[in-house]
C-alpha cells in the first residue's frame, strides 16, 4: 500500500501568509516541536527555496528537493524536477507517511496527490511572500486544538478531504 502523502505547515489564518523573504513570520516553538516529532523518520519533501531557508538537510528524514534546475545539487539530499519523480522517490524509503514541507509552490502542485494536513493555523496580520493554498477541499476535521504561547494564538488542525 502506498504510503499516506501529507503536507505539513504553518500559515497565519487571515491570509494563508507561510513565508516572508525566506523566513518564517513567527517563532512559536510548540510549532517548531510538532513539526520534528511529526516528520522525524519519514520522508519530507520540498522546494529549492525552502530547502536552502533551511540551509542544510533536515536530519533522521530523507530529504527530497525539488527544483527545475536538473544540475541542482543538495549535498545529503535526492534531488528531482518534479513533485511526481519527488513522490516516487519516497516511496522507495518511506511505507507509512510522506511530508510536503513547503513552499508555496510545491504545496499548490502536491495539493491534487495529497491525503491530510497538519496545519498551524496562526492569528494575526502577517506580511509576506510565500503564501499556502486554497485547503477549503480538505473538509473534514480530525482534530484541532486551540492553543496560546509567547503571544501567539494558534490552532494545530489536522484535516482530510
Amino acid at each position: 500500500m502506498a504510503p499516506l502523502v501529507s503536507a505539513i505547515a504553518a500559515l497565519a489564518v487571515k491570509n494563508r501568509v507561510i513565508g516572508n523573504r525566506g523566513k518564517i513570520p513567527w517563532h512559536i516553538p510548540e510549532d517548531i516541536k510538532r513539526f520534528r516529532d511529526m516528520t522525524k523518520g519519514h520522508a519530507v519533501i520540498m522546494g529549492r527555496k525552502t530547502y536552502e531557508s533551511i540551509g542544510r538537510p533536515l536530519p533522521d528524514r530523507t530529504n527530497i528537493v525539488v527544483t527545475r534546475d536538473p544540475a541542482y545539487k543538495a549535498e545529503g539530499c535526492i534531488v528531482v524536477t518534479t513533485i511526481d519523480d519527488a513522490l516516487e522517490r519516497a516511496r522507495e524509503f518511506e511505507k507509512e507517511e510522506v511530508f510536503i514541507i513547503g513552499g508555496g509552490e510545491i504545496y499548490k502542485v502536491a495539493f491534487p496527490k495529497t491525503d491530510r494536513l497538519y496545519l498551524t493555523l496562526v492569528e494575526g496580520d502577517y506580511e509576506g511572500d510565500a503564501y499556502f493554498p486554497d485547503y477549503s477541499e480538505f473538509k473534514k476535521v480530525i482534530s484541532e486544538e486551540r492553543r496560546q504561547a509567547g503571544g501567539y494564538t494558534y490552532a494545530f488542525v489536522t484535516l482530510k478531504r
